[in-house]
């Protein structure tokens, strides 16, 4: 491993793309801290010392603390994440667009134009929402017009900022860019969560007690990303032979390959779409100041991820299967905007390939079509589990930390990407890789 390092910091390209990606993350680090010009940061500190449901939280672990701080990164990526996943739901739904992703490298820089213009919309709608929310409630004193769009336009080009960084360490850095500024900011809060983990299990106990607590929460992040990791990099292989053929005086063909169906194949979109859905009526309940009395009050609970696995409130779990369910309707349903078994059994039958013991066409989308619908159910379960694991010591054991699955999940499915990119680079240049030991 050490041999490893040190061939990859031998390499000058890879050299300079790891020290471009670190300066990029340093820069990210420090926006975080940057206040917005007009923001009462105490108003934020009790306003978030306050929420006690957990509502935050996911987009807190998302932002790594800025949005906590209100710093010019509040928003951080979360528009470019809203704007890449709608414009991939808006590919299957509008002919056009569907056309231009299949023209090639020139469809595709459209698309992404298109989409770095509906992040800049998102921003500035959200960021409109939050300074119109906060605002009037304390967050800007003395609010008026110009403050307002001063506070707006601070966390729009911030939001801008963050997708150009992401695009920058792309283009000259290592992996995928926006991935890792997402990672970046997950990672940051671990510090602070495993500092709320000593003092709830540790400190104070006898040496014991601390011992063993210590030994718990190592091995369960440990299977968990074990479990994270097998679950990423698990696939289906479906055999796929091609057919002989005269092409002049050469025949052609006669290989055999397959097709590879991740077993996880939507990733940790379902989580997200669902983490959203429940997060919002609490969010928006909190920034309005509505009344949580009564039986809406009880709706909201039931949709806390803290008062899950509650052994005081168990009727508040109750909102965990209606989760579990749109996280396997979630699954399923990107899926089928993302593999169209149909399209890849014409695709196959044009170039002459088929599955071995299915025949080409029809049957073959058919045959797809049943092994994707069993390896998603698969996937999704798999997924569900991870997602729960935290929740069920949170609401067990009272273990309140802000990464939870999805950001276990997001961290390990990044860093396995830019290992295999890096391992790429060195194995080019005759330099063994991390993989290849």
């Amino acid at each position: 491993m050490l041999e490893t390092l040190r061939n990859m910091f031998r390499v000058k390209d890879i050299r300079k793309r790891l020290l471009y990606t670190f300066g990029m993350l340093v820069v990210i680090r420090l926006g975080s801290q940057l206040p917005v010009p007009g923001v009462n940061r105490e108003y934020i500190s009790q306003f978030f010392a306050q929420q006690t449901d957990g509502a935050f939280n996911f987009f807190s672990a998302f932002t790594g603390g800025s949005f906590e701080r209100m710093s010019i990164f509040a928003l951080n990526i979360t528009p470019y994440i809203t704007s890449s996943i709608i414009m991939q739901l808006l590919t299957i739904a509008i002919p056009q667009l569907e056309e231009m992703h299949k023209d090639g490298e020139e469809g595709r820089k459209k698309i992404t134009a298109i989409t770095r213009y509906v992040t800049v919309a998102l921003a500035l709608i959200e960021a409109t929402a939050m300074t119109v929310a906060f605002g009037r409630n304390g967050m800007i004193p003395d609010m008026n017009i110009l403050k307002g769009i001063t506070v707006v336009a601070a966390w729009t080009a911030g939001s801008a900022f963050l997708m150009w960084v992401g695009e920058r360490i792309t283009e000259k850095g290592v992996g995928n860019g926006i991935s890792i500024v997402l990672v970046i900011n997950i990672l940051s809060r671990i510090p602070s969560d495993i500092g709320t983990l000593y003092e709830t299990f540790i400190q104070g106990k006898s040496l014991a007690r601390g011992a063993l607590a210590a030994v718990i929460i190592l091995a369960v992040i440990a299977i968990t990303i074990v479990f994270v990791i097998i679950l990423s990099d698990a696939v289906r292989r479906i055999p796929v032979q091609y057919a002989k053929k005269m092409q002049g005086r050469k025949m052609m063909g006669g290989q055999s390959t397959y097709i590879p169906l991740k077993v996880n194949t939507a990733g940790v979109i379902p989580v997200i779409f669902a983490q959203s859905l429940f997060s919002m009526p609490s969010m928006i309940a909190s920034v309005l100041g509505v009344s949580t009395d009564g039986v809406g009050g009880q709706i909201i609970a039931a949709l806390n991820q803290n008062n899950w696995f509650n052994p005081d409130q168990p009727v508040y779990s109750l909102g965990l299967i209606l989760y579990i369910a749109l996280i396997i309707a979630f699954a399923y349903f990107y899926t089928s905007i993302t593999f169209n078994p149909i399209e890849v059994a014409d695709n196959m039958k044009k170039q002459g390939g088929f599955i071995p013991g299915i025949r080409p066409g029809k049957p073959t989308s058919d045959y797809l079509n049943k092994i994707l619908n069993y390896i998603v159910f698969i996937g999704a379960v798999g997924l569900t589990i991870v997602v729960l694991i935290p929740i069920f010591f949170n609401g067990v054991f009272k273990a309140y930390v802000s990464f939870g699955g999805t950001s276990i999940i997001i961290i390990v499915g990044v860093i396995l990407e830019t290992i295999k990119q890096i391992e790429s680079q060195m194995v080019v240049r005759n330099y063994k890789g991390f993989l290849s030991e």
